[in-house]
């Protein structure tokens, strides 16, 4: 594991002296002015005053998957960098083998049980065959891009009785992650799917034990998001886990937009065609919560990043959660 995986979880790098500010490359929880938030919301307001043309916008929603095939066929494995700081935020994708996923939390609990009362659920006593069916905990990655967590995962996570699941709006990404030379089917199973749809998995429901939403729910319509949402909960296994990372609210990303780039309130187009939007805490909670799952985390990583070389100062937002499937 590299230096940037080794990096301090979330909340740990506090700027308390302003002529600090260049010391490091980011600050955790950096306090905004009320100016700041001001000055950020009429930013915002501004672009939903001046939105893209409706053509436009239906051109964009309609060519939503061509449009990451055309990012993918772009750039290829070459635009992100692997999330190796995943394993400090979601420790749950290293212990996912050593203990049941859902042992983890307090709040739920494996519904089956062995001599002693307790026992992980596993695939394997189904009686069904598909993908990892003979594996004892799968994680299912929605949005898996060109394999930045997938391949970090299996890399540090060794256990034979591991299996993950990749899917992506995007055929072009799948085939990228089936290239890989790292690729082994016989640990990983990639496909290509639009969760917005009605299209069946390649695997039956409550056979997963986490779910890996990073970056991802944001290229929906918001309207889009429960829906979506609530089908592929169906597919955690009782006691399992969502985890959950994307754009805030005010994120510098967000800011940047010029005019005509906004599809609706918080709702953007980035220059490639792909699509963006920025949550608040409150959205996150109430689409997880809708679809049934428990709270476990909900916080907001505001961070201070900055370019030393440049003097420069970047304001990031994004909210990170975790949600339980309860018995």
């Amino acid at each position: 594991m590299d230096e940037e995986a080794k990096r301090p979880v979330f909340g740990n790098r506090f700027l308390s002296e302003t002529d600090n500010v260049f010391q490091h490359n980011a600050w955790d929880n950096v306090e905004w002015t009320k100016e700041q938030e001001t000055e950020a919301r009429k930013i915002t307001q501004g672009h939903s005053c001046e939105p893209l043309p409706e053509d436009e916008k239906d051109n964009l929603l309609n060519d939503a998957s061509s449009n990451w095939d055309k990012f993918y066929e772009k750039h290829n494995n070459k635009f992100f960098k692997d999330r190796h700081w995943l394993f400090t935020e979601f420790p749950e994708l290293l212990s996912i083998t050593s203990k049941s996923a859902s042992s983890v939390d307090d709040t739920a609990e494996c519904s089956h049980n062995d001599d002693e009362g307790h026992a992980p659920c596993s695939n394997k006593s189904d009686g069904l065959h598909f993908p990892g069916s003979s594996k004892q905990s799968c994680v299912l990655e929605i949005g898996c891009g060109a394999g930045n967590t997938i391949f970090p995962l299996l890399q540090v996570n060794t256990s034979n009785e591991l299996f993950v699941y990749g899917c992506d709006y995007s055929s072009t990404a799948v085939d990228i992650i089936k290239s890989h030379r790292d690729f082994d089917d016989s640990r990983c199973h990639v496909f290509a799917h639009d969760i917005t749809s009605d299209a069946k998995f390649p695997f039956p429901e409550q056979s997963l034990d986490i779910i890996v939403m990073i970056f991802v729910l944001s290229a929906l319509e918001f309207d889009k998001m429960k829906a979506a949402v609530h089908r592929i909960v169906q597919l955690l296994k009782p006691g399992g886990k969502l985890l959950f990372r994307d754009y805030g609210r005010y994120d510098m990303a967000q800011l940047r937009f010029k005019k005509n780039r906004c599809l609706s309130e918080n709702f953007y187009t980035r220059g490639d065609g792909t699509l963006v939007y920025f949550f608040t805490q409150d959205e996150v909670r109430d689409i997880f919560t809708s679809a049934g799952l428990v709270e476990n985390q909900n916080i907001v990583d505001r961070r201070l990043q900055v370019n030393r070389a440049r003097q420069l100062k970047m304001y990031r937002v994004w909210v990170q959660a975790k949600y339980v499937k309860p018995l």
